[in-house]
């Protein structure tokens, strides 16, 4: 039946290579646990009616043979009563209940061997998805941790770019640069400043001397 087909493809299904195929490995793991729960439940509910199924086709099978052992009985009584033809009717009906009664006996070996086979698909979806679960959170921690690394080694390879490292350098010369054209505009504002103050002492120094000379020769401004 198509329900024992698919428990049969979750029970051989490999939750590690599923792990390794899927996009989404998370959302994998939660599918896969949540159809073998919901599988699990449709098992058990087609246990549950096999084995129904199972109790009524015995009491169809002990009905049957019940009802052919009571014509018969009424066959023997007619034969006592030297009522043969009611004896044949008898007789008769006896052998179509027992002819019932063996068609239902096939029935419920059949059916047994149809419960037997949903209790094992049962046992071993419910053993399937025990695993499952165990692994679950193994797995989804393994491929955090996967994503992770795999990250920081894209991080480390873009770092590395060597595009973004030159780019990196002619920024720091320009810095460089920058800086440099600062410390030189400030040393010539510097120097225009002391060029001028040189000059008026410079000045100054030829006023006095000047004014030394007139006072030696007796010569006023």
């Amino acid at each position: 039946m198509a329900l024992l087909e698919r428990v049969a493809t979750l029970v051989r299904a490999n939750l590690n290579d599923l792990v390794d195929k899927a996009e989404d490995p998370e959302k994998m793991i939660k599918q896969v646990i949540l159809d073998m729960q919901n599988q699990l439940l449709q098992v058990k509910t087609q246990v549950a009616i096999a084995i129904a199924d199972e109790h009524l086709l015995e009491k169809k099978q002990k009905e049957n043979e019940a009802a052919s052992a009571d014509w018969m009985r009424r066959a023997e009584l007619a034969v006592d009563k030297k009522q043969d033809d009611l004896a044949r009717a008898a007789i008769e009906r006896s052998v179509s209940y027992r002819e019932l009664a063996e068609s239902f006996r096939e029935q419920v070996a059949d059916q047994k061997v149809q419960v037997e086979n949903l209790k094992s698909a049962l046992h071993k979806l419910e053993q399937k998805l025990v695993e499952a679960q165990s692994k679950a959170d193994m797995l989804v921690a393994q491929h955090r941790r996967s994503r992770a690394v795999s990250r920081a080694a894209d991080a480390g390879i873009a770092i590395g770019d060597g595009s973004k490292a030159a780019a990196f350098d002619r920024m720091k010369q320009k810095v460089a640069h920058g800086e440099a054209v600062s410390i030189a505009k400030t040393e010539l504002v510097n120097d225009n400043v002391e060029d001028r103050l040189a000059a008026l002492e410079k000045e100054d120094a030829i006023e006095r001397l000047l004014a030394e000379i007139k006072g030696r020769k007796g010569l006023t401004a």
